[in-house]
């Protein structure tokens, strides 16, 4: 029997492990994958608090973030591949200012 426990435990490992990677990595595609795995921890809990309380509230709003995240993930690759034709690379720490020093006549 799967019990709410499973469910947060399961979510707090998956947020712990796209917290580590947000704050310890500096490439921007697996910061994008982090705050994915992050998204995807607090459906699993929103989705456990659904099945225990028998309802489908919880499910109904986990759809609805995922739907949001499959949007940011395509903005976010969008802007990153721009990034990297702009710059070269794809590393955060490079970027430290947005306007592109080459541009400026």
């Amino acid at each position: 029997m799967i019990t709410l426990n499973h469910y947060l435990i399961l979510a707090s490992a998956l947020f712990a492990i796209g917290f580590a990677g947000v704050v310890l990595r500096r490439n921007m595609i697996t910061l994008l994958m982090s705050i994915e795995l992050m998204l995807n921890a607090v459906n699993i809990t929103l989705a456990g608090f659904s099945r225990i309380h028998g309802n489908l509230e919880g499910q109904m709003v986990a759809f609805f973030v995922i739907i949001l995240a499959a949007a940011e993930a395509a903005v976010g690759l969008a802007i990153i591949v721009l990034v990297f034709r702009r710059r070269g690379s794809v590393q955060s720490t490079e970027l430290g200012e947005l306007r592109d020093v080459t541009d400026a006549h």
